[in-house]
């Protein structure tokens, strides 16, 4: 089976949110590397004892994996949240 590779909607904001990935999870006590930030799923699955591994994941479960990605995904809407409330009392002139 073919890997799917999400993209943005917009490609120019890969790099953008890589390093948004790289933040949140270096803050959040995860060794990121800015290089391969999305290896960082790898730690997160095994502090969640969930058997992620390179390659082919079919073993695990939707929920699982859904677990490993929340915990990412979840924190980078956390950090965007904020950034766009510190934000909301800028004026553009």
């Amino acid at each position: 089976m073919a890997r799917r590779k999400r993209q943005p909607i917009v490609p120019e904001a890969r790099a953008g949110l890589d390093k948004l990935k790289a933040k949140v999870m270096k803050e959040a006590g995860y060794n990121v590397s800015e290089q391969a930030p999305d290896d960082v799923k790898y730690e997160v699955a095994k502090d969640m004892g969930v058997q992620l591994q390179k390659g082919y994941n079919g073993q695990i479960t939707s929920k699982e994996a859904g677990r490993v990605g929340g915990q990412i995904g979840g924190r980078m809407v956390k950090e965007l949240i904020q950034q766009a409330k510190a934000n909301l009392g800028k004026q553009v002139r």
